[in-house]
């Protein structure tokens, strides 16, 4: 259970899945790396991402048996295991999951998740990278953000207790992952934003609008064009149309 591999303290360092990639060509053995802070932290596409002391910043490293299945699966387990934590310490919080693994409240961004993969067979290694807004709210970021302070959590509950949930709720998700995406796709679908509304989504270098319907078995994005087409999206951005 990955609650129960061992945690390592780093301090300040540039990233945490930087310092794992590092520990993968070192060797290692399935752990939690924990930063106070990040001088280089890295979200999806390579964007910054900003980290302010006060919040989360880890990476679960591991060697996943199941290979490239379980890690396609991990997104999305790794948003449900984000949003177990909210729904834990914010409860009044209506915590939704924009796709494919952005963690929202009210169309602000509580976490951020980088998932990065390398090696073959029994050496196929996964670093799961989580930041998750306790404390503090990141400035000049390219979405809106909060915290989990912000969203009602008292100060006093502390960044250990966080963690201590979201060890718990990774472990619970990434059993899940391991064992099919039946399971996952059911709750993240249940917790979906937007399911149903028109989403502007940039694929390449294809912009359009289509209304989000479905989440694929494969993880893909299900959306239904204007001339009443299916389309599914592997990769690209989206974002809901607000009126």
């Amino acid at each position: 259970m990955s609650e129960t591999w061992p945690v390592h303290l780093m301090g300040i360092i540039d990233s945490t899945n930087t310092e794992a990639k590092r520990r993968v060509q070192a060797g290692f053995q399935n752990q939690w790396l924990v930063a106070s802070q990040q001088t280089a932290g890295r979200g999806r596409q390579d964007r910054q991402w900003l980290s302010p002391q006060g919040n989360i910043y880890t990476t679960a490293l591991f060697r996943e048996p199941a290979g490239l299945a379980v890690a396609l699966r991990l997104p999305f387990a790794c948003a449900l295991a984000v949003s177990d934590v909210v729904r834990e310490h914010a409860p009044a919080a209506e915590v939704r999951l924009k796709w494919p693994n952005d963690v929202r409240i009210d169309r602000k961004k509580v976490s951020g998740i980088l998932l990065e993969t390398g090696g073959t067979g029994s050496e196929f290694w996964i670093a799961a990278g989580i930041g998750v807004n306790v404390l503090a709210v990141p400035e000049n970021v390219s979405q809106p953000a909060t915290s989990l302070v912000e969203l009602g959590m008292p100060p006093s509950m502390g960044l250990e207790a966080v963690f201590g949930s979201l060890r718990r709720a990774f472990s619970v998700r990434l059993q899940q992952a391991r064992e099919g995406f039946a399971e996952i796709r059911e709750t993240w679908l249940a917790r979906a934003e937007g399911l149903g509304e028109t989403y502007h989504i940039r694929a390449g270098d294809v912009a359009f609008d289509a209304v989000f319907e479905d989440l694929g078995a494969d993880g893909a994005m299900v959306v239904r064009l204007p001339d009443g087409s299916r389309r599914s999206i592997s990769a690209g951005e989206v974002e809901i149309r607000r009126s």
